[in-house]
Formats: C-alpha cells, structure tokens, sequence
C-alpha cells in the first residue's frame, strides 16, 4: 500500500535512505531533515513495515524533485520503486507542476517514465543547496533527469 508518509514512519524512512546511503547509492539525510520533510514523502508499507519511500520536493512554482527514492533490499522486484515513483508524478500533477528533475545512479529506471538526461547547468542554483553536504561534492557523479509534464 502507497500511502503519505506519517510522523511515525521516520525512523523507518531513515533506516532506508542510511542502508543506501551507505553503499554511496544515495544521499543519506539527517534525522532531522527527514521530520523537516515528513510532508514530501510517501512510503510502501507491506505487513505494518515500511518497505519503500520516495520524496516528492517542491523547488520552484513549476520545477520538483523526486528523491529519496529507496526499497528495502529483501523487497525488491515487486514494482515498489515503480509504484512510489507513479505516486510522486501525479502528486506533481495535482499540483500543476510542469518539470519534475531527479538525480539518479540509474538513469534507465526513470527513462521508463518519460525522464530525460539533462546538463546539470539546467537546474536552478537553488538545488544545490543539499549536495553541499554530500561526500562527492563538488564531483557528483548523478545523472541529471527531466520530465516535463503537459497539463
């Protein structure tokens, strides 16, 4: 079941995001960054557990991120990531936004949903603002990704 992440699911969101943080597959982000941003997230939950979470960023009036994006391990291959990464499109579309962006190691997971690759100098200075704290700063090795969404 997808559904918008709760206060109560943040440890679970943490445990996540750290496993692949980790393995350098993502940026881990602070536990208390994570209670900032309760409100972007949704998460999977299978058997009362949270088995997935994925973060929908509001950057600019017409610009989000997706990110964030993790399932746990021992759950993989059940479209979790597909399901999480469809509920951050249309909440981007409920909210009329026109281009949602991510940052991503696996560029052919979001080519499937109509994703881009981009130059990184295509995205606003605003977003840069988290991978100051990121170990590979200032040699990231992401894939910038767009989507642009026609209302």
């Amino acid at each position: 079941m997808i559904r918008k992440a709760s206060i109560k699911d943040i440890k679970a969101i943490h445990e996540l995001l750290q496993e692949y943080g980790n393995k350098g597959e993502l940026l881990p982000r602070p536990l208390s960054k994570l209670y900032d941003h309760v409100r972007d997230f949704s998460v999977c939950v299978e058997d009362d557990k949270v088995v997935g979470c994925c973060a929908l960023q509001f950057c600019w009036e017409d610009l989000a991120e997706i990110r964030s994006l993790a399932v746990d391990s021992d759950y993989s291959g059940r479209r979790i990531g597909t399901k999480l990464t469809e509920a951050a499109i249309s909440d981007a579309i409920s909210f009329n936004i026109n281009k949602i962006f991510t940052l991503t190691y696996r560029p052919g997971f979001f080519e499937r949903f109509g994703f881009m690759e981009i130059d990184r100098s295509e995205l606003p200075l605003k977003i840069w603002a988290d991978c100051i704290l990121c170990v590979k700063f200032p040699d990231c090795d992401e894939t910038a990704m767009m989507k642009i969404i026609n209302h």
